[in-house]
């Protein structure tokens, strides 16, 4: 805690200049809400501005990897961070985690989902979303849920596959899937889930989603972007990151 203060404190001292500058940001789409406050409070303690471009880590990855003209990667994961990296398209020890991602299951019809998940083997539904798992980690975590639960056979016909995780859950909320896998965050609002029905998966049901950040060659050079890696992680930054449901890294 005495760290995340102190670090807040340094952030107000020395990064504010005159000097503003400007991030442009890929930012994973069920990261959407938090990082929209996190910019606004950004710019306001260090003049500098983060311009967000929302959508699925692996399209980013492969955007980057084609002169995509980003600063900064907030991916779903780490394997797309890690694999910049490796390839040169990313600084050297610049990646962290900056958040825990939660899967829900989650329905727009008020009780259409329980406690337990069972609506999955007991309902009666034809079109569940899912965000590819190609694309969007938190595609590939539903699929393991239900890989797990020996259910993945059984509904592949009917699953609807979202480009990325915003569009999974426009999937969900317009009623062309009954019901489906999302973030937390897109569904939960001061600290409750407050609208429709959902299934609060345990974490021990999937792999930890584990959300990087790294700063791109591109940014190397950019005193936004890097003050925006700083930033996500202080004690305001991380506030939000906890309000809108994601765990926060050890």
């Amino acid at each position: 805690m005495l760290l995340r203060i102190f670090t807040t404190i340094l952030l107000l001292v020395i990064s504010f200049s005159p000097y503003a500058a400007t991030t442009l940001v890929a930012v994973a789409a069920n990261f959407s809400k938090p990082m929209s406050e996190i910019a606004i409070e950004f710019e306001k303690v260090t003049g500098h501005s983060a311009k967000l471009s929302l959508g699925s880590s692996g399209k980013f990855v492969s955007q980057i990897e084609n002169g995509g003209p980003f600063d900064v990667l907030l991916s779903a994961d780490e394997t797309g961070p890690q694999k910049l990296t490796q390839e040169g398209y990313a600084v050297l020890n610049s990646q962290f985690t900056y958040a825990l991602g939660k899967l829900v299951l989650w329905s727009a019809t008020p009780g259409y989902v329980d406690d337990q998940g069972t609506v999955l083997s007991t309902g009666n539904f034809k079109h569940i979303a899912i965000a590819d798992p190609k694309l969007a980690p938190y595609g590939a975590a539903a699929m393991e849920v239900l890989k797990n639960k020996g259910l993945q056979a059984k509904l592949q016909s009917i699953m609807v596959m979202g480009e990325n995780i915003a569009q999974t859950y426009q999937f969900v909320s317009t009623g062309n899937a009954e019901l489906g896998f999302i973030a937390l965050s897109q569904v939960i609002d001061n600290g409750k889930i407050n609208k429709g029905s959902a299934w609060m998966i345990p974490n021990t049901d999937y792999s930890p989603i584990k959300q990087g950040a790294v700063l791109l060659k591109l940014g190397a050079n950019n005193p936004a972007a890097q003050a925006l890696l700083d930033y996500l992680k202080s004690a305001p930054a991380l506030a939000i990151i906890e309000k809108y449901g994601y765990g926060l890294p050890k």
